[in-house]
């Protein structure tokens, strides 16, 4: 497909580009009142996510409202669990919950794996009427949670400071923990590869919880599972955002997949070190900045792009938008981004 603007998929293959493309993490959601305008017409999220008009309606707000160099398509990355047969609800304030976990062998038995992929059509429908929507105008990002992530909450059947129950499983049942995470694997691949097949133009696997895991088990129970992810589906540009595993950087170096992302707690100058030359950093302003006054909030992003300058980089945030965040301090950010990083 011909783009409007394909700022980041150029700075994702490493290609030349006149400024510095930017999107947000969680850029649909909450901090726009159009938004909740759509969500208070519905039960809750998880309609929301299952209803393809509404969830490609959200999808594209911030394109319009924003300005942003992307869409990501709006959904969940727990919505794979479900489809392997492990419903969950979305709790207001409390977030998502899992009435029935993972503790045994025949649990996993009878979990869906590639086939999970056939019960996420909402997904695909909502990623094409999206792109049909948004005419070329700029691309669209899907994406999927690391297996380890997916486990974490399939194990601990709801967010947790320390995922003990999930942590606990991988060192007292690692022949289970290898399975599920294979099955998971599975489901996910086929379902990238619909979300490209629908009009996903690159790809992010967020692994939220990296950062719980020592460094030789989260090689051994979630790296290895990535790379298998990425190695399967080629087709566009792949991002990887392990938030809080600053301890296995040097494992992207000859990683399969453009764009690394950072988390705010991570320094620049040292992961471009780490990592390398050849891969797009992604980040990796701290959210909590977005708090500051808007004069604030130019000064920060300079200094951002100042650190990146010179290197292969997408702006974003260190992680997820908080819900409490003035959209206009969002579209601040945004237009510094957009002004402050012209080439000469």
């Amino acid at each position: 497909m011909q783009y409007q603007n394909d700022l980041i998929l150029r700075a994702a293959r490493g290609e030349a580009v006149e400024r510095t493309p930017v999107w947000l993490m969680r850029q649909a959601g909450r901090i726009l009142p159009e938004y909740r305008a759509v969500r208070e017409k519905l039960s809750g999220f998880i309609e929301l996510c299952t209803t393809p008009a509404l969830a490609a309606e959200v999808t594209i707000q911030p394109v319009d409202i924003l300005g942003v160099d992307a869409a990501i398509i709006f959904s969940d990355i727990l919505v794979i669990p479900e489809a392997m047969g492990l419903p969950y609800e979305m709790q207001e304030s409390k977030g998502p919950f899992f009435p029935k976990v993972i503790t045994s062998s025949a649990d996993i038995d009878k979990l869906l794996a590639t086939d999970a992929a056939d019960h996420l059509k909402y997904v695909y429908d909502a990623i094409e009427l999206s792109v049909k929507q948004l005419n070329g105008r700029v691309p669209l990002i899907g994406f999927a949670g690391a297996p380890f992530t997916i486990l974490a909450y399939m194990i601990e059947g709801q967010g947790s400071k320390t995922f003990s129950k999930a942590r606990r499983f991988l060192y007292t049942e690692p022949v289970l923990a290898h399975r599920l995470l294979e099955k998971i694997t599975l489901a996910t691949i086929e379902y990238l590869k619909r979300q490209v097949k629908a009009g996903a133009a690159m790809y992010q696997i967020f692994d939220s919880w990296a950062g719980v895991l020592p460094p030789d088990q989260y090689r051994e129970f979630s790296l290895r599972y990535i790379k298998q992810i990425c190695e399967a589906v080629p087709q566009v540009p792949r991002t990887v955002f392990s938030k809080g595993a600053f301890f296995v950087r040097e494992d992207f170096t000859d990683f399969p997949c453009e764009t690394v992302g950072l988390d705010w707690n991570m320094d620049i100058a040292e992961s471009r070190k780490i990592i390398g030359p050849g891969k797009t950093l992604q980040g990796n302003m701290d959210p909590c900045a977005l708090y500051l006054s808007e004069d604030q909030i130019r000064v920060k992003t300079k200094e951002m792009l100042d650190a990146f300058a010179g290197s292969r980089h997408i702006a974003n945030l260190g992680h997820g938008l908080y819900p409490d965040t003035d959209k206009t301090k969002v579209k601040c950010f945004v237009d510094a981004v957009k002004e402050l990083s012209v080439k000469a």
